[in-house]
């Protein structure tokens, strides 16, 4: 039996994966496919590639789970928040970075490791036993044939929900005399200035108009995928249109925050905000205008956002296939597949969602893997944790529920990809959290943020002592 580690996929979550591993002094084999085989989603073949968006969200450490979970995984030596730091771009609040920078530094990093091997080439069935030790993380572009082997060994019936990418423009297109930079509420963040989107104002009568083109405009079919749903956190404008007609204006279009210095004394209706894409800052992103729009549509809609007439798009929106497993069922707490333990899976298609969610498994496969080829207990994080309550929610923490609302711990029918957040932290104990000293009124908010506070106090000490309790050590690099 191979004492190598073997890594199926090189995306976020086996890329991180295959670094955590070879600094702990594991052999490891990287096994991709692009490069042989594309996607329908990737442009390159670059390892971690991001398709969606080029943002990782909050990284407010204090009061946003996320933000959490990007602390952890610094502290984990983390090679996605390393290159993301590396190549980082204006957005706010949030962490965003350089595609083609995050990139090219995250393969460069891998393909000059000296445990780390690259084999180009596609896996299209479940590793035999030989392989030893070894990780999937295909995520949600897992090529068919080894999607229908995974489908097969499981008996899973379903492996999949509609994951949709928003479209990209040429900033010298967009037009700045009605558009403006500004970050919500001005709030500035790493790399930023409190000037990272540009705004484009729609009033009242525009964005009605725009919800009826939206309605109106031709979608891309697919009939054969049709009973696939949709995950929450990344639902096409068009479908959030369809649940009311004020959701979008409530949801990425929220005007809140904004002022519009063109015309300071008219509050806008609705706000396209736009997120710069790459360091140069010639492309910027449509943020949460995920669609499935067909490409012709996309164009003529979009034009006629204010600001955006004369637009030109250097990618459009558009949809695919994600893949993801029922985890509650199919892995053990140490993300191993229930009947043949020599496999595990990383990354979304154990049901996590988002590009620090996915990266962030990888770390916990490859630290677990890594300490059975040790020879060393295997640890998870404490739930208490960002990664260890994201852990039990995808491998025990779920409630699942039949049609009629009864629970059953063996449907799969309400199992969908998470988010990190604090719903999946354990509670507070009992009188942790304090009213302040002289504070006779304790607003809702007020007392929300400091709860927030004490999650995220409690998660990055009790991460430490996890990391410092453990017998693994970094190689040197």
């Amino acid at each position: 039996m191979s004492e190598k580690l073997h890594i199926i996929g090189g995306g976020l979550a086996g890329s991180e994966a295959t670094w955590q591993a070879a600094n702990l002094g594991i052999d490891v084999v990287l096994h991709e496919m692009r490069g042989v085989r594309g996607t329908e989603a990737h442009n390159t073949d670059s390892l971690a590639e991001l398709v969606c968006s080029n943002s990782f969200r909050s990284d407010d450490a204090e009061t946003n789970a996320v933000g959490v979970l990007h602390a952890e995984m610094r502290m984990a030596n983390s090679i996605i928040m390393r290159c993301g730091d590396a190549n980082q771009v204006p957005a706010g609040g949030a962490l965003a970075v350089d595609r083609e920078g995050f990139a090219d530094a995250v393969t460069q990093a891998l393909e000059y490791h000296p445990k780390i091997e690259i084999r180009r080439e596609e896996v299209t069935a479940l590793p035999p036993q030989d392989w030893g030790k070894v990780i999937i993380s295909t995520g949600p572009l897992t090529a068919p044939a080894l999607a229908d082997a995974i489908s097969a060994t499981t008996g899973a019936d379903a492996l999949a929900f509609f994951d949709a990418i928003a479209p990209i423009l040429h900033f010298d297109t967009i037009d700045m005399d009605t558009c403006w930079f500004q970050s919500r509420y001005d709030k500035v963040g790493p790399g930023g200035t409190g000037k990272d989107y540009i705004n484009c104002p729609m009033t009242e009568t525009e964005y009605n108009t725009f919800i009826d083109e939206i309605l109106a405009g031709e979608k891309t079919g697919f009939k054969e995928w049709e009973d696939v749903p949709y995950f929450d956190g990344c639902l096409p404008i068009e479908v959030m249109a369809e649940r009311g007609r004020e959701t979008l204006r409530h949801g990425p279009m929220k005007p809140m925050g904004l002022t519009n210095p063109h015309k300071p004394d008219e509050k806008p209706y609705a706000v396209v905000q736009l997120r710069q894409d790459n360091a140069l800052g010639t492309l910027f992103n449509m943020v949460g205008f995920q669609t499935k729009l067909k490409y012709g549509e996309q164009a003529r809609i979009f034009r006629t956002i204010p600001g955006l007439e004369e637009a030109e798009f250097a990618r459009l929106g558009g949809l695919h296939r994600n893949t993801y497993l029922n985890s509650p069922q199919l892995l053990d707490v140490t993300l191993r597949l229930k009947g043949m333990e020599h496999i595990r899976f990383a990354g979304q298609i154990t049901g996590c969602e988002g590009y620090v969610e996915s990266a962030a498994i990888g770390i916990l496969a490859a630290r677990f893997a890594a300490s059975e080829l040790m020879g060393e207990p295997v640890s998870a994080p404490p739930i208490t944790t960002a990664m260890g309550a994201l852990l039990n929610h995808i491998t025990t923490g779920h409630v699942a529920y039949d049609e009629d609302g009864t629970s059953n711990e063996k449907s799969r029918r309400s199992f969908q990809p998470m988010n990190v957040n604090f719903g999946l932290f354990p509670p507070l104990a009992d009188g942790e959290l304090q009213k302040p000293e002289g504070v006779k009124r304790w607003r809702g908010k007020e007392r929300q943020l400091a709860k927030k506070r004490l999650y995220a106090r409690r998660a990055l000490s009790d991460f430490q002592t996890w990391l410092d309790a453990s017998k693994l050590s970094a190689a040197a690099e």
